[in-house]
């Protein structure tokens, strides 16, 4: 047991006309004393172990201290409380709730990893494992739902999308991507809607070379996760939802062979447009005459040369206007093998992938899934990973949260609202008690969430 904590006091002498002491001390207290939740929600979704079941521990046994169970937890509870920087784990190495999370008792028993051997953890797996730790991604969330949903779902969409994330040295594979202009890694994130819920759970996370195209991998990811959606789902109808970027022979193909339902966007080129070209002319009229933004749909059969038959395309003729610029047109096309009405399936299913750009953004700026700053490609993956675990759990606390005030709230909220909360621990023969504060707003929310995920208070 590390020493505790030398108390320190600071004294403002003009405050209210009082003085004010703020005592930093008692190693028996932490910042994060909703994270407890953390563990409850991990508990139902049962992630940790499967994937830590997918490594292969090659240390010398009599050297081992942490095993690496408990090195992917302390990673995974850290991300989602905010602490994205593995220099973060020296100073919450002997936080008593950080302690608690790992099953170890909060006063007395033994620190947590250091930073450094964090580090190693990191830089000590492989590619094999970390493929093996995608699959039990999935599989545990399809499992999850599957379980939530008593294996009823009338549909699930598919959703993948590729996401910059930029590089600052000399990792491997960090590549110039032209579209952005930058030098990055471009992940692809895969989510799961189930029938018409709000959610999208995020399933995968694959980090790629900065100069891949979308398509890279997604065949892939299809071919794996829709049978397992089949046999978790019977009955159930697949729909795979892609932009632009994912618009190639070989994946519309592999679509249609699946036999599932699809709607990807493609980008215009000079014979699209003149099948868009009579609608355009009406919204350009309709635009003059209103002075605001129009749009119409359309559709017609379209074959390139690289496909071997055609497909239904279906159309926005938009016109769009912003106040001091000039009209602009602003055609859309979409791929699809669904029989409803163009302006259905742009708005009420294409339009939809907004909610994804949505996650991707928690991913970044709550989780930070940006810090890949590792030399080694595959140590970036399994930050890549581990951060995909955290947002797997922090999905699964939203929830359990799904009834109360924290019901759509984004990650960065959440942390803020339930897990930022300094606590006192007090531990007994008998038991350990958490002291959280009365007068937190959020506690209505937070004494529901935890006694929905069986925690007593008093």
């Amino acid at each position: 047991m590390t020493n505790p904590i030398t108390t320190q006091c600071v004294m403002f002498e003009d405050l209210l006309d009082k003085s004010v002491h703020v005592r930093f001390d008692d190693e028996c207290s932490s910042s994060d004393g909703g994270a407890i939740l953390l563990k409850a929600a991990e508990a139902r979704l049962d992630l940790i172990d499967p994937l830590s079941g997918c490594l292969s521990d090659q240390r010398q046994d009599g050297k081992v201290q942490h095993s690496l169970e408990s090195l992917l937890a302390q990673r995974t509870y850290a991300l989602c409380c905010g602490y994205a920087d593995g220099n973060d784990a020296g100073k919450l190495a002997s936080d008593p709730i950080f302690k608690l999370l790992l099953d170890r008792d909060p006063l007395e028993g033994e620190d947590l990893a250091s930073s450094s051997t964090l580090c190693r953890f990191e830089n000590s797996v492989g590619p094999r494992e970390l493929y093996r730790m995608g699959v039990a991604l999935a599989e545990q969330v399809i499992g999850r739902h599957r379980q939530r949903l008593g294996r009823r779902a009338r549909q699930i969409t598919i959703d993948l999308d590729p996401t910059e994330d930029p590089t600052h040295g000399g990792q491997q594979l960090s590549l110039f991507n032209g579209h952005y202009k930058s030098w990055c890694y471009l992940p692809v994130a895969g989510f799961l809607t189930f029938n018409d819920e709000p959610e999208s759970y995020l399933f995968t996370a694959v980090l790629r070379p900065g100069n891949a195209p979308a398509t890279l991998g997604a065949v892939g990811l299809l071919w794996r996760v829709i049978p397992r959606l089949w046999q978790a789902f019977p009955g159930a109808k697949i729909r795979v939802r892609l932009d632009g970027g994912f618009a190639n022979p070989e994946l519309l193909d592999f679509l249609d062979a699946m036999d599932v339902e699809y709607v990807v966007a493609m980008g215009k080129n000079p014979v699209l447009k003149r099948f868009a070209e009579p609608l355009m002319r009406k919204a350009r009229a309709r635009s003059r005459q209103s002075k605001q933004t129009e749009h119409l749909y359309g559709e017609c059969r379209y074959k390139t040369r690289s496909w071997s038959y055609e497909r239904r395309v279906i159309y926005k003729a938009e016109v769009t206007r912003h106040p001091g610029r000039d009209p602009k047109d602003n055609p859309r096309f979409v791929i699809t093998n669904m029989k409803q009405s163009p302006r259905w399936l742009y708005e009420k299913v294409y339009c939809w992938r907004g909610e994804i750009e949505n996650r991707i953004k928690e991913l970044h700026h709550g989780l930070e899934i940006g810090r890949t700053s590792c030399t080694r490609f595959w140590a970036n993956q399994l930050r890549v990973l581990m951060t995909a675990a955290a947002f797997a759990v922090m999905q699964e606390l939203r929830l359990w949260a799904s009834k109360t005030s924290c019901g759509r709230a984004q990650v960065s909220t959440l942390r803020e609202r339930l897990i930022k909360l300094a606590a006192r621990v007090v531990v007994s023969t008998r038991r350990i008690v958490l002291h959280l504060p009365a007068s937190c707003p959020s506690a209505n929310a937070w004494r529901r969430i935890a006694c929905s995920l069986g925690a007593a208070y008093g």
